[in-house]
C-alpha cells in the first residue's frame, strides 16, 4: 500500500491516513509505505520533507517512509508525485495506492482485489473533457489517445450510456488505483503522461492538462494492463471502507456520520492530536467542533446537490473552503 507525503498539508492527512488504517483495519498484513519526494530534481529548492515529529508518528503507526526523486514533474504538477512514487515499490508485487486526502472506515483485509486486473475510483464527475462547441467531441477525443498507444478503444466503451455522453468512456478518479506490478505500471504511466504533456496533439488542442493529466492518462494504462472499471470485489473502496474526502470541509458537509466519527475517534489520541492540531484547518474543524457546528448543520445530507461544484461553491459563501 502506497500514499504520498510532503510537509504541509498533505504531512497531516498521511498522519490521519495511517492512524485510520491502524485503528479500522488492524489486521491488515500489507507493506505499508509513504513516499516522500525529496527536496531536488522537480522539487529543488522547495521545503517538502516531512517534519521529523510526524515522521517519528507514521513510524509509530507502522508505516515505512521511502524517500525517492520526482525528475519530471514536482513542483510543476504535484499531482505527478502519484506517478512518479510507484519507483519506490518493489517490482512484481501487487500494490494499491491511496491519495493521503482518504479515511479508511473498514477493515481492508477483508477485500478481494484482482491484481491482474488493475482498476481506480468511479467516485468521479465528468470533469474531462470539455469538448468545444463545435468539436472534436468525447468520442473523437478520447479514442485519439487510445490509438496513439496502440490501445483498443471500442472494449472500453460501456454501451449502457449514450454516445458522446462523459460516463460512456472509460474515466477515473485517480484516488486510489491498483495493479499487478508498479515497476512496469509505474513505466507506463510516467512515460505516457510525459508524452501527452510534452505532445498533447490537435485533439487535446483546447483541453486542460492541469490538473486533469493523471486522470487522462490512468484509464489507458489501466486497459494496457488488461484492467477496467472496478469488480465487485473492491466496492467497499468509495464505500463502507474507504472514503476519498478530498478535504475536511467537503468531508463535513457531505460525508456519512460514520466517516466524521471515525476521523474524530482516529485523532483524539494525544499522540496523534498534539500533531493534526498544528494543521489550521484540522484546529478549526475538529478540535474546534466547527465542522460540525458552522458546515455540517448547513448541508442536507439526504439532499445534497447532484455536483460537487454547488457544495464547493456553498462553501465559499460560508466562508470554509479555503481553510
Amino acid at each position: 500500500m502506497l500514499i504520498v507525503a510532503q510537509n504541509g498539508r498533505l504531512q497531516y492527512e498521511a498522519l490521519i491516513f495511517a492512524a485510520s488504517l491502524r485503528d479500522s483495519s488492524p489486521d491488515y498484513k500489507g507493506t505499508f509505505i509513504v513516499a516522500e519526494p525529496l527536496s531536488e530534481g522537480a522539487w529543488k529548492d522547495h521545503d517538502i520533507a516531512i517534519q521529523p515529529e510526524i515522521r517519528e508518528a507514521l513510524i509509530w503507526l507502522g508505516a515505512e517512509i521511502r524517500p525517492f526523486t520526482a525528475q519530471h514533474f514536482g513542483a510543476s504538477y504535484p499531482y505527478g508525485n502519484k506517478i512518479e512514487a510507484l519507483q519506490v515499490l518493489p517490482a512484481r508485487e501487487p500494490f494499491i495506492f491511496f491519495d493521503t486526502d482518504t479515511l479508511v472506515t473498514g477493515p481492508l483485509d477483508g477485500m478481494t482485489f484482482d491484481f491482474d486486473r488493475p482498476s481506480a475510483s468511479m467516485r468521479r464527475e465528468g470533469t474531462w473533457p470539455i469538448p468545444p462547441l463545435y468539436g472534436p467531441g468525447y468520442n473523437e477525443i478520447w479514442k485519439s489517445l487510445y490509438d496513439r498507444f496502440g490501445l483498443d478503444f471500442a472494449s472500453t466503451l460501456d454501451l449502457r450510456q449514450p454516445d458522446e455522453h462523459w460516463e460512456r468512456y472509460l474515466y477515473f478518479n485517480a484516488g486510489w488505483f491498483f495493479g499487478p506490478d508498479p515497476d512496469e505500471f509505474g513505466r507506463r504511466f510516467l512515460n505516457w503522461a510525459m508524452a501527452i504533456r510534452d505532445d498533447p496533439q490537435d485533439e487535446l488542442a483546447c483541453q486542460s492538462l492541469d490538473p486533469w493529466l493523471d486522470q487522462i492518462v490512468l484509464p489507458l494504462v489501466i486497459h494496457s494492463f488488461g484492467g477496467g472499471r472496478p469488480d465487485p470485489g473492491t466496492t467497499g473502496l468509495d464505500g463502507d471502507v474507504t472514503c476519498h474526502y478530498r478535504n475536511l470541509p467537503l468531508l463535513y458537509a457531505r460525508e456519512s456520520d460514520k466517516v466524521v466519527e471515525t476521523l474524530e475517534k482516529v485523532v483524539a489520541p494525544n499522540k496523534i492530536k498534539k500533531h493534526v492540531k498544528n494543521w489550521d484547518a484540522a484546529r478549526k474543524l475538529i478540535f474546534q467542533g466547527k465542522g460540525r457546528g458552522k458546515i455540517r448543520s448547513k448541508f442536507n445530507r439526504a439532499d445534497l446537490p447532484p455536483k460537487e461544484k454547488a457544495i464547493r461553491d456553498k462553501l465559499k459563501r460560508l466562508g470554509w473552503w479555503d481553510i
